[in-house]
């Protein structure tokens, strides 16, 4: 039983779906604490042998075992399929330095590893096996990670810190948490195809115009969001409803609200997903937030609530301020408490802050709650939901949802009030002299914010939050070191 109680009020009347099946699938326990125990846990070896009865009889040739990287980029090995049992008993093994992509920093350095680390082992979560729906000749399923030279879990790896985090939080709050995170991103026509003779980098273009909600901009990507909805139906996405938004080429297909992991999963799914539509359809699908200014961004808006164990919303509360219990303005208060370093996890590249200054998109920039308020950071929608907008489509979903849960969980701790809601547009009350606290507006500002916050650095605990930094400085300070185009006609010819 809860320890919090709630209205009453279920999930699904605000956020669409089924409450009754999320509680009712399986539990996502934290992975096994070492590789041993990884590799015997129990009935296993029963499952592997069903899933090869299934390949077997389903003609499957190859398997892709995957891993997700502290950017949210899909890494891993591909195995032909009388390999699998094989690779699905031991694990696969890459160097360490698969978790930073196995990129190298600006002074020519391995990101977080060295070529002398050991490597990795990766063992397949056998729950998340699926057959490619673009070739049923091909199969995926995804992996958590060990250290070979500890036998315990490798602390770099953001899906299984993600288990770990939300299994520790369920446990303390006698909660379940539900989150669906809406993806926005654009397709743009094929760069490749349309580049200029001189080599130079092509400005992209959007399949359709920046009409939002127009239907016939919706039917103009029919095909592409017909084979979306088809593809990520087949992977166990429950599509739902989705409009073209007010960017070019810009879609957002939704599909239900999950635990934590599989949301997660499902993201990362959705992702590949866009990929390979993209590729039957000679199209760049592009999570890139802000390809274009003046025009809206890509965001990846998260909506949550808490439930117990009767599908119950205990954010709900209807006497409360906006409706919401104490437990959810004390788990909104420790979102607001440490927003800026939340900033730094939601909106991980330097192009994720040209959001933020492109002015007039509601982009979330100020410290602020309100009730419907979509000019505040965290909107509370109705039936004690929130959306929480300072993430985009950028984000290693396995990061910004770990940093809510550990932002939220301490405020429920330390009984953290948000203040009062606020009230009206925040851009208008700013014109009229209000002192609204604005967040990090750069990633070296949002570095430095998360550098000093333990709370949110503990969702990064050990080594992801050495290779996330060194990463994400590395980028900043690229970034600073480049000429741009901008720079150059803008100063080029303006002396004397």
């Amino acid at each position: 039983m809860s320890k919090h109680s709630g209205s009453g009020i279920g999930f699904q009347q605000t956020f669409g779906g089924s409450v009754e099946s999320v509680i009712a699938s399986p539990n996502i326990d934290p992975p096994p604490a070492t590789l041993e125990e990884a590799r015997n846990a129990p009935g296993r070896r029963e499952k592997i042998e069903e899933i090869v009865k299934f390949i077997e009889e389903n003609d499957i040739k190859y398997v892709f075992f995957q891993q997700v990287s502290i950017t949210g980029r899909v890494m891993g090995k591909g195995v032909v399929s009388n390999y699998f049992a094989q690779v699905a008993e031991k694990g696969y093994q890459l160097v360490y330095g698969a978790t930073a992509n196995l990129f190298i920093d600006r002074y020519g350095d391995y990101i977080g590893f060295t070529p002398n680390d050991s490597e990795l082992a990766a063992i397949a979560d056998l729950d998340t096996f699926a057959v490619l729906p673009w070739d049923n000749r091909v199969a995926r399923v995804y992996c958590d990670c060990y250290d070979t030279e500890t036998g315990e879990l490798m602390d770099a790896d953001p899906r299984q810190n993600l288990k770990r985090i939300a299994h520790d939080f369920e446990q303390e709050l006698g909660l379940q948490f539900l989150i669906g995170i809406e993806p926005e991103m654009m397709w743009l026509k094929n760069p490749k195809e349309h580049a200029p003779e001189s080599g130079a980098v092509k400005t992209p273009e959007g399949v359709t115009e920046p009409y939002c909600y127009h239907i016939h901009q919706f039917e103009e990507l029919r095909p592409v969001l017909m084979d979306v909805v088809d593809y990520g139906q087949q992977l166990g996405l429950d599509m739902s409803y989705g409009d073209h938004e007010d960017a070019p080429g810009q879609l957002e297909l939704n599909f239900r609200f999950d635990r934590p992991v599989r949301t997660a999963d499902n993201i990362t799914t959705y992702r590949q997903v866009c990929a390979a539509v993209g590729r039957k359809h000679n199209l760049l699908p592009t999570f890139m937030p802000k390809p274009f200014t003046g025009v809206s961004a890509n965001g990846h808006h998260h909506h949550f609530t808490l439930i117990n164990d009767k599908g119950e919303n205990v954010f709900h509360d209807p006497s409360g301020p906006c409706e919401l219990s104490p437990i959810a303005l004390n788990f909104l208060g420790g979102l607001l408490e440490h927003f800026p370093a939340l900033m730094c996890v939601g909106n991980p590249t330097v192009n994720s802050y040209c959001r933020m200054w492109d002015t007039g998109f509601w982009a979330p920039i100020y410290k602020n709650w309100g009730w419907q308020n979509r000019t505040t950071t965290v909107r509370v929608a109705a039936g004690g939901r929130f959306e929480y907008r300072g993430v985009d489509s950028s984000c290693n979903p396995y990061l910004s949802t770990a940093a809510l849960l550990v932002a939220g969980l301490d405020g429920v701790r330390r009984e953290i009030d948000p203040g009062p809601p606020q009230e009206g547009n925040t851009y208008e009350l700013l014109e009229q002299g209000a002192d609204i606290e604005k967040v990090p507006d750069s990633l070296g500002a949002a570095l430095e914010a998360l550098a000093v916050d333990d709370v949110v650095r503990s969702a990064l605990p050990g080594r992801l939050y050495k290779v996330f930094n060194h990463y994400k400085t590395d980028e900043w300070e690229r970034y600073l070191a480049a000429v741009t185009d901008w720079e150059r006609e803008e100063y080029l010819e303006v002396l004397p």
